[in-house]
């Protein structure tokens, strides 16, 4: 349950703290026609429906696995992550460099007289911000390994928040520097350089994601490190000659499926049925009956296939315990 409650909570403190804030930064947006705000309230807007995405991402992918999808539905979450970070590129990005764009070309027309309140819903907006910056942060560092592999292979929705947090945080630093400078000395073009800036950085921030998401739905790998360690436990085993081919992909958070062809060596499975301590016995009884013997060599036939089968299940159990990332194996004999 833990992959799938992941990141729910600051999920759901983003999604509060953005509505409260769109809502500011839309009013004071259409008291004064400021470009810097204007971006800014698109910004939180575009993060608002962006948050609704990834709670419906998270719960989709709470389905348990069934006949249509044997593996599960935790892909989803990174379907719905995507469709957000294109929703930020497009809607959030483009929509407000094109006001702000617009603003500069006409030198800041329609533009009120600039009043302290901006200033002051930006300052509160920074406050809430920063807050569901460090809830998301400190749900990372409960969840996973601090370290720097975290933005690597972290849960894409967390890091999401993450993201999104830290460049809202930044957009309304710029957005207090823009209007601050333009309230200053009565210069709108400042503001609309402002509202520019906050909405390439929307971009950035949505071309991250979309890298990040793409990853997973294509086909996540394990990490090669991991990969190969477990293909030097796999060829460790007596009953494996070499591993002729691996292929692992991650069907959720922290969760991957593999898929190994192996040359198999069946001298050791021999050894086991000599060890049993029965086939000689039982050759002894044989004699010079062959119809006894054929009985013999269907039994030690039907046995193979059953040894073959413990043994990988054997094999299967030891990689699950030892690499617990990996939750469904498959060994195939070339």
């Amino acid at each position: 349950m833990k992959n799938h409650t992941q990141g729910k909570r600051s999920v759901m403190a983003a999604l509060l703290g953005n509505t409260f804030v769109t809502v500011m930064k839309a009013i004071v947006f259409f008291m004064t026609g400021s470009a810097s705000m204007f971006a800014e309230s698109v910004h939180s807007l575009a993060d608002t429906l962006n948050q609704s995405l990834l709670l419906v991402g998270i719960k989709r992918s709470k389905k348990p696995a069934d006949h249509i999808r044997g593996y599960g539905y935790g892909i989803e979450r990174f379907f719905w992550s995507l469709v957000s970070a294109c929703g930020i590129l497009f809607i959030g990005s483009g929509v407000t460099v094109y006001h702000s764009i617009d603003s500069l070309t006409h030198h800041g027309e329609g533009v009120q007289t600039f009043n302290l309140v901006s200033i002051v819903v930006l300052i509160l907006a920074l406050v809430i911000e920063g807050f569901t910056l460090m809830v998301a942060l400190k749900e990372l560092k409960k969840n996973e390994k601090f370290s720097k592999e975290i933005f690597k292979e972290g849960d894409p929705v967390l890091l999401a928040i993450i993201y999104e947090d830290s460049v809202a945080v930044l957009g309304v630093v710029i957005a207090l520097f823009a209007q601050g400078i333009t309230y200053l000395t009565g210069n709108v073009v400042y503001d609309a350089v402002g509202g520019i800036i906050v909405g390439l950085v929307l971009g950035f921030l949505a071309i991250l994601l979309i890298i990040k998401n793409h990853q997973y739905i294509i086909g996540k790998p394990l990490d090669m490190e991991v990969t190969e360690k477990i293909i030097e436990t796999l060829e460790k085993d007596p009953c494996i000659e070499h591993v002729v081919e691996f292929k692992s992909v991650a069907v959720d958070i922290g969760k991957y499926k593999i898929f190994t062809t192996v040359e198999w060596n069946g001298s050791p499975l021999y050894e086991e049925i000599y060890e049993a301590g029965d086939l000689k016995e039982e050759f002894d009884n044989i004699k010079d009956d062959f119809k006894e013997f054929t009985k013999l060599m269907l039994k030690t036939t039907d046995r193979i296939p059953r040894l073959i089968g413990n043994h990988i299940d054997t094999i299967e159990k030891e990689i699950v315990e030892r690499f617990p990332q990996v939750v469904y194996v498959d060994i195939e004999i070339n």
